[in-house]
């Protein structure tokens, strides 16, 4: 077993900086190169397609400013584990804890890695997808999966020396690809006044049309109007939420931060609103850059349109109007910095909820000790090694497409534990009140549901599995509450 800090206790590092590069370090990855051309099919419409990233940011926001006051109660470790805990029981905070490890953070975390080695490979083709390392009955691990798992091993290294080195990377990459996503957008703006799509896409931005591509590549576009928008909004934004997700993050790691009750909901509001601007910079850039509408059997990157993509990578199409054939090697080197910094911060702040959840007696107890260097050693090996079973498995992508309703439904939980908390503990400690109370949070409550209730009739396949995922938790509770684990 690890030796044990004296005082048992995290070090408080992290200032109000450090807070906000984490949040938006976490929430940047490779989605917002990707998926508007998944968005794009589904609603074909530039007003709508914004609108789509909109929403999702003005109810991110929401969710951030809710959780701020909660962050502000209840400074632990464990973050939205504690809060459901608080809010409800054991049980709730266990099943959030268990979804989180075995798929949500890890889960990311693998695909993340991933992308991280598939950009990589852009640069150095031996290091590609396409180069089998090991192949046994059929069973074959690349060079990219290889390189991703080596990543982990990497970051889980620099994190598992202490907080510090965290930081330090957590800033340098950040601010790396806050600069670079920055440059990209303000370039595209001046290099799309040359081109005439801002015009063309938006002569029909209130038509909104799917499209569907069958067998053979034929397209099948239906108009959409009323309802069915609202329902189709509702599917897009799966891509655009998580996109935009893990911005909870910075809660698990209350107790490294200073000033916890002040500089967590401070972080979370500039850090979540750096992030929505730029998403929506990014989207408009696109629209000035490429059109929208386009073919799967086109050759160059404007008969593809931001539908089609090549390997639905937006950003680097974009980047080809911009810097032509030097694209796929500069977004190849953002995206590996962007990917990179985010698996930082995931990993950095997810092993602190199994510490938390052990120290409740609900994971391993070795995952409740604190190593020399003041932080969860264990816990960050344990999510490493897991995190690597899921890039050699290739699943990670399918599973994160199961838990949408759950990561949302655990959303809605929690803020809904906002209003519980009010009525439990009305003369607890408030540093921090949620702004809008009542009326945002029971907004983004409104609009979360109305997500679940969209998917699950839209996309029931990927529905249900996530909510098996969160049930088989319940017996996996009463098992470990009843045996002590050791």
């Amino acid at each position: 077993m690890e030796k044990q800090l004296l005082d048992k206790s995290f070090k408080q590092s992290l200032g109000l900086f450090d807070a906000t590069m984490i949040v938006v370090g976490s929430m940047i990855g490779s989605g917002i190169f990707i998926v508007t051309s998944d968005i794009a099919r589904m609603l074909g419409s530039p007003f709508y397609i914004l609108i789509t990233w909109l929403i999702t940011g003005l109810i991110t926001i929401i969710a951030a400013l809710s959780y701020g006051e909660l962050a502000g109660m209840m400074p632990k470790a464990g973050g939205q584990y504690v809060y459901l805990k608080e809010s409800y029981n054991s049980l709730v905070g266990f099943l959030y804890g268990w979804t989180l490890f075995l798929v949500i953070q890890t889960g990311t975390i693998a695909a993340v890695a991933v992308a991280f080695a598939k950009f990589t490979g852009v640069l150095i083709p031996s290091l590609s997808e396409k180069n089998i390392l090991l192949d046994i009955n059929g069973f074959q691990i690349s060079a990219a999966q290889f390189l991703a798992i080596a990543s982990l091993i990497l970051l889980t290294f620099i994190n598992y020396r202490g907080i510090k080195n965290g930081k330090i990377l957590q800033k340098s990459f950040t601010v790396a690809k806050i600069l670079a996503l920055s440059g990209l957008i303000l370039i595209g703006f001046y290099v799309a006044f040359n081109f005439n799509y801002w015009s063309e896409n938006f002569d029909n931005m209130w038509k909104a049309t799917t499209t569907v591509v069958g067998s053979n590549n034929i397209i099948s576009i239906k108009n959409i109007s009323g309802l069915a928008i609202m329902a189709a909004i509702g599917v897009a934004m799966v891509g655009s939420v998580f996109s935009s997700d893990a911005w909870n993050n910075i809660t698990f790691i209350a107790g490294e931060i200073k000033n916890p009750k002040k500089n967590i909901p401070l972080s979370l509001l500039w850090g979540v609103l750096i992030v929505t601007v730029l998403y929506i910079l990014a989207n408009i850039a696109y629209l000035g850059l490429l059109p929208i509408k386009g073919s799967p059997e086109a050759t160059d990157v404007i008969g593809r349109g931001i539908q089609f993509a090549a390997s639905e990578r937006v950003g680097v199409a974009a980047a080809s109007q911009i810097f032509g054939g030097a694209a796929a090697v500069i977004m190849a080197v953002l995206i590996m910095i962007s990917t990179f910094g985010c698996n930082n911060g995931l990993i950095l702040s997810g092993a602190r909820v199994y510490y938390a959840m052990a120290k409740d007696g609900l994971f391993f107890k070795k995952v409740s000790v604190l190593n020399k260097f003041a932080v969860p050693g264990i816990a960050l090996i344990f999510q490493c090694v897991w995190a690597s079973i899921l890039c050699l498995s290739g699943k990670y992508g399918d599973l994160l497409d199961y838990v949408v309703f759950a990561v949302l439904l655990f959303y809605i939980l929690t803020i809904i534990g906002l209003f519980i908390l009010r009525k439990k503990k009305p003369d607890a400690e408030r540093p921090y009140k949620a702004f809008g109370y009542p009326v945002l949070p029971i907004l983004y409550i409104v609009i979360a549901l109305a997500m679940c209730i969209d998917l699950l009739i839209c996309k029931p396949n990927y529905t249900w599995p996530g909510i098996i995922i969160v049930l088989i938790g319940i017996p996996v509770y009463y098992i470990m509450k009843k045996s002590e684990i050791s």
